[in-house]
């Protein structure tokens, strides 16, 4: 018998207290980047939503966006009104998401991180996302995606 990854159980058990209905799958193998992520779920890359934590300062900032988009950290500067965003390391990762680069996942973090959604996830009935581990997703809708989070909708590229 296989113990499961506490990162993987601490996301089940957020995930429950939010209300998230969707499922959550452990692939085989670390499905670190979206493209990798859509071809073992069987669904376009532009389904799979990037946690992605930005340095803003010393302060996180979670943007969540479509695999099939990058962010346009200039643009989203502008729009946060923030000094700067810079790819956060992996120890500033792991110190405000509990979690690893390549597992992010959008709620479960030790403290509140404010979050930011991409709207052109809302082209897809299922959305997935990183369930806490490199190797964990799981399946939800735009707008559980959105309750569950708090996030506040921008255009990221």
């Amino acid at each position: 018998m296989t113990t499961e990854h506490p990162t993987i159980t601490r996301f089940r058990d957020e995930h429950a207290a939010r209300g998230g209905t969707g499922e959550v799958v452990i692939l085989p193998d670390s499905v670190h980047t979206a493209a990798l992520a859509a071809e073992a779920l069987g669904c376009e890359v532009g389904a799979i939503a990037n946690s992605l934590l930005f340095d803003a300062g010393g302060s996180p900032v979670l943007i969540l966006t479509s695999g099939a988009h990058r962010v346009d950290t200039d643009k989203v500067t502008a729009t946060l009104g923030v000094e700067a965003l810079r790819r956060a390391k992996p120890e500033f990762v792991r110190e405000h998401t509990g979690q690893v680069i390549g597992g992010v996942s959008p709620i479960g973090h030790p403290a509140p991180v404010p979050t930011y959604l991409d709207p052109w996830l809302r082209k897809y009935d299922v959305v997935w996302a990183a369930a806490g581990h490199p190797a964990a997703v799981f399946s939800t809708t735009y707008d559980e995606l959105l309750a569950m989070t708090g996030a506040t909708e921008i255009d990221v590229e």
